[in-house]
């Protein structure tokens, strides 16, 4: 008589987890990893979304009018509905200075305070930016020594400064010092002559009158402003009126960029992550299940049903799957504030001002991650034990397998017609879709595998060879199952390394290339190093970015791009874009621009063309191509001239200056130490020079001090210049961590799988000795196993990788991938331990 459906299932899943504890072990480890990684990366990026700009300036403001830092372009792609699409800007949107007068009467306002911003250099070259001292009333910022400047040449000087009153700091004399950070503070006329703009203010912090709530002062600022018709200075948007947190945004102009990037890296490797943990569960539960084929037979030959049996096997999976997931909450929940705090405390990885809010309720996050894990060991279940004792002939599943190779490939394809992100995108979707298909296709590959080498086996490998290719033969699903992950950690690692060395090597060769100066100078500007003996030709090299709207793969971008602004007439000695079409001379005109050649083409622009580009706040541009060049990966998609880009930027001071003395083309042509010396003697030359030419020419910013390189020399070597994209140290130690983590969890899925499928075959291994097979023979059986797959699932990982890693190098470098032999060996050695420990460590122990 069959036993109710309840208790036969409840009965057969307590005695298959007591009779099956070390395979389920397996299950459990990866369950728990997959857990805390997934849910690590819902409580990052949950935080991110909470994230904001810090308030500190603007602190005692009610209310603060600024332009608005974002850009918007909205498109029509054919046969959809409009689309908006959104980015933040990195320069200052300034708003008119009439902007306070407007504010002053409003009802309920206390003060309008006007906010410039400016920067001033001291003699040695740092930077000090400066406000005026009313403004310090937002904060507020209070006096600790001394009074309030109250004539041109005197400052109030923050903290960390090191100064004290009486000091000279910037050509100014410290008369106060004040609380709050490191800053220089004026009077309101010197603040709005350092500025240099007039007519116009960086903000207008509101103080309220007493009893009037932000809300209500809202209102009537917002009112004010729409019946005033007032549009910032940038591309003439609407004034914004910022209450709460969003006045940080005012004051921390990198925070909201880089918020957004954060999100969006966040998302990139979130669904890469959930891929390879879906993929991992799934193996190593079929694994787990298949393993047990003769014990569900023997189940349904004594009465069990079919539908007991799914059950049965859900419930154990459920189990073990349900607590794995909740350790890994735990540790998820436990270690992230740890790891965020080491994120956030880093300096220059997160912006100053970029607040990452983790409160109580976030946490609740990770519940809802462990149930969506334990939801897919579930869902295994039913898709491996569907009809159990009834395997099919797998012809479906070879046709799903062919068509994700194929869909894999086209992807790869897609990829060398694309460039930036979407070849990225493209290679990255290439990646997974190929894995997919080999893990589908798992018993045939290893058994083609075991078919090339079963003749060598046999002939060479002696007895252990004879097994080893008996085995392979009678047991290519097996074989498949631990495959699939060596050729996943292998895939993901080759792509992950690859993509991120291929690039840097090409962008550091180019930038090489494009580096002809001899010397580079901080804290100056061209056209006083121009003054000084023995310079040739100087160029200023201007930082900044421009906003790119465009429609690639049917969507709609909006790009923001690093680009330098130089001197056209300095670039010669200096810097050496390659230039393949057109002339870098027409630089000296305004309204022109040089453009990249991988930009050109994506574009369809040529010399004598336009583009369209929005600076870095946000003025939308119109300007002609004079040149076309080719080392875009280090000096970025753009050059302009600085004149160009300097109205658009919070500090229009050049990052550095790159000079020619003539002794580099001189030097290349004689031996090697002459040319040193040579070199050497034109630095000494450069820098008696220096003196006698402190203070000549005027200065490309505003405020600055008369020269702020007097005294010093030019930098001790001259670094190739090389732009960075938006938020790239940000990216390299997120991506580091969470690809570190993925990697693991790859070579957990190696191990894991190995040791269940060793714990298996315990009684195979031990027949095989009793029938007469010595220690030694089943020892070097194992390690042929161990190199069989070793050295397979590295050549399939590697065919996998090289695909899109191909397309993905040949459409932005022009070439082929590149891996360092060590990264290389390093892959290798430790796929290589992996699978040692993972076939030797079961066949070490006892009975399962």
């Amino acid at each position: 008589m069959r036993l109710s459906q309840g208790p036969a299932v409840r009965l057969l899943a307590v005695r298959s987890l007591r009779a099956h504890r070390k395979a389920w072990a397996a299950v459990f480890a990866a369950v728990a990893v997959t857990s805390a990684l997934l849910g690590a990366l819902a409580l990052a990026a949950g935080s991110a979304a909470l994230g904001h700009a810090r308030v500190e300036r603007y602190a005692a403001a009610a209310v603060v009018v600024a332009g608005d830092q974002e850009v918007r372009w909205t498109t029509k792609p054919w046969g959809s509905e409009p689309t908006t699409t959104v980015t933040a800007l990195t320069e200052r949107v300034r708003i008119p200075a009439v902007t306070v007068d407007v504010l002053r009467g409003v009802p309920g306002v206390r003060a309008a305070v006007p906010d410039r911003a400016f920067v001033v250099r001291d003699d040695t070259g740092t930077a000090h930016t400066g406000r005026s001292w009313e403004a310090a009333r937002l904060a507020p910022y209070r006096l600790t020594g001394g009074r309030e400047p109250r004539a041109a040449g005197e400052a109030v000087l923050g903290p960390g400064a090191g100064a004290r009153v009486g000091d000279t700091v910037a050509g100014r004399k410290v008369v106060g010092l004040a609380d709050g950070p490191a800053a220089l503070y004026v009077t309101e006329a010197e603040a709005r002559r350092l500025a240099g703009r007039p007519g116009s203010v960086d903000a207008v912090g509101l103080l309220a009158d007493p009893g009037v709530p932000a809300d209500a002062l809202h209102a009537r600022v917002r009112a004010a402003l729409d019946e005033a018709g007032l549009r910032d200075m940038a591309s003439g948007q609407p004034l914004r009126a910022l209450t709460g947190d969003g006045r940080g945004g005012a004051e921390h102009l990198a925070a909201a960029p880089a918020r957004m990037e954060l999100l969006q890296l966040l998302a990139a490797v979130s669904g890469t992550a959930v891929l390879v943990a879906v993929l991992v569960l799934a193996s190593l539960v079929a694994q787990a299940l298949q393993q047990r084929s003769g014990e569900r037979e023997l189940l349904l030959s004594v009465g069990a049903t079919p539908r007991q049996v799914r059950a049965a096997a859900g419930r154990e999976v459920t189990r073990v799957a349900g607590l794995a997931a909740l350790c890994g909450a735990v540790l998820a929940a436990a270690g992230f504030p740890v790891l965020w705090s080491a994120l956030r405390h880093r300096t220059g990885v997160v912006p100053e001002g970029l607040e990452l809010p983790a409160p109580p309720w976030l946490f609740a996050g990770v519940l809802v991650v462990a149930a969506v894990v334990a939801g897919i060991a579930r869902l295994v279940v039913l898709l491996a034990a569907r009809r159990p004792g009834k395997p099919g002939t797998g012809g479906v599943r070879k046709a799903v397998g062919i068509a994700l190779l194929v869909l894999g490939a086209g992807a790869a394809v897609t990829a060398t017609a694309q460039g930036g992100d979407a070849a990225g995108a493209a290679a990255g979707a290439a990646t997974v879709t190929l894995v997919a298909g080999c893990a589908v296709l798992g018993p045939w590959i290893a058994g083609a595998a075991a078919k090339v080498l079963d003749l060598p086996f046999r002939r060479l490998g002696g007895a252990a060879g004879r097994l080893t290719a008996a085995g392979a033969s009678a047991h290519s699903r097996r074989l498949g199952a631990a495959l699939v992950p060596v050729v996943l950690v292998t895939a993901f690692a080759l792509v992950q390394l690859s993509a991120g060395t291929t690039m840097g090597r090409a962008a550091e060769e180019q930038a090489r290339a494009a580096t002809t100066a001899d010397l580079a100078f901080s804290g100056t500007t061209a056209e006083r190093v121009r003054l000084r003996p023995g310079i040739v030709s100087a160029t200023d090299v201007l930082r900044s970015t421009v906003v790119l709207a465009r429609t690639q793969a049917g969507d709609a971008r909006l790009d923001r791009l690093p680009v330098l602004g130089v001197d056209a007439a300095g670039l010669a000695g200096t810097l050496d874009p390659g230039v393949v079409a057109g002339d870098l001379a027409g630089l000296a005109r305004p309204g022109t621009v040089a453009v990249g050649a991988d930009m050109a083409d994506s574009l369809d622009v040529q010399p004598g063309s336009t583009v369209e580009l929005r600076l870095g706040d946000g003025t939308p541009t119109r300007l002609r191509v004079v040149a076309v060049y080719e080392r875009s990966l280090a000096l970025g998609e753009f050059l302009l001239p600085k004149a160009e880009l300097a109205p658009h930027t919070s500090d229009p001071y050049p990052a550095r200056v790159l000079a020619s003395t003539g002794e580099r083309a001189a030097g290349e042509q004689a031996a090697g130490e002459r040319a040193e010396g040579k070199r050497v003697a034109g630095e000494r030359a450069v820098n008696a020079s220096v003196g006698a030419a402190a203070g000549a020419g005027p200065s490309a910013a505003a405020g600055a001090a008369p020269d702020p390189t007097a005294g010093a020399g030019p930098d001790a070597a001259v670094e190739p210049e090389r732009v960075s994209p938006p938020g790239a140290e940000l990216n390299a130690v997120v991506s580091a961590v969470v690809v570190s983590a993925i990697g693991g969890l790859t070579l957990l899925s190696v191990l894991s799988t190995l040791t269940l499928i060793g714990a298996g075959r315990r009684g195979e291994l031990q027949l095989l000795g009793q029938v007469g097979a010595s220690a030694g023979q089943l020892r070097r059986m194992l390690g042929l196993e161990a190199g069989f797959l070793t050295a397979t699932g590295l050549l399939v990982g590697l065919a996998v990788a090289a695909l899109p890693l191909t397309a993905f190098a040949w459409a932005l470098t022009g070439g082929l991938p590149y891996l360092p032999p060590g990264q290389a060996a390093l892959i290798a050695g430790t796929v290589l331990a992996t699978v040692l420990a993972g076939v030797f460590l079961p066949a070490s122990g006892g009975r399962p």
